[in-house]
């Protein structure tokens, strides 16, 4: 299956001179939905990627990673914004282009030792993966790769990650 057939271009979004990957049009597709979950889950296993938790970034993370660690029988444990998870949290802060950002994860979700397998849909320049990395790096896991639906490759994402496993299925 073509996957990029079912990724939509938008041009100039969120601004000028982006070209932003839409995946609603691939989610919205029941074959394509299920071919890239089950396209993930393969390389994943074929990889030995084998993880406790699957730990995924808001909000389309969310998608693949709950989805992801169904299919690979492991638990699945959001990273969200700052203040949107109700209990304690671990904080990590990260650099973006023009400032920073803020990502939290529950104190009681990981324990030190843990396998852990990082999913988004996309990877452009790594900031955000690589943040989620170090906070659960921080608390002691084991991270064991990452898995993303696109890779951006002309931002060299990669660089920003730990050296661990990376699965692509569709790159730009």
């Amino acid at each position: 299956m073509d996957l990029k057939s079912l990724i939509r271009d938008i041009p100039d979004f969120p601004k000028p001179g982006i070209l932003f990957r839409d995946i609603t049009t691939l989610l919205s597709d029941p074959e394509g939905l299920r071919y890239t979950t089950d396209l993930l889950t393969q390389k994943c296993v074929d990889a030995n990627l084998k993880a406790d938790y699957v730990v995924a970034m808001e909000s389309r993370g969310f998608i693949f990673g709950s989805l992801l660690a169904y299919k690979l029988g492991s638990g699945f444990i959001p990273v969200r914004k700052k203040g949107k998870l109700p209990a304690a949290v671990h904080v990590i802060e990260y650099t973006l282009e023009y400032g920073t950002d803020c990502l939290e994860i529950h104190q009681d979700a990981l324990k030190p030792g843990n396998r852990v397998l990082i999913v988004d849909d996309l990877i452009a320049t790594g900031g955000t993966a690589g943040a989620t990395a170090n906070l659960v790096m921080n608390i002691g896991c084991e991270l064991v790769g990452f898995g993303f639906i696109i890779e951006l490759q002309d931002l060299q994402g990669r660089k920003n990650l730990p050296d661990v496993p990376i699965i692509t299925l569709v790159e730009y």
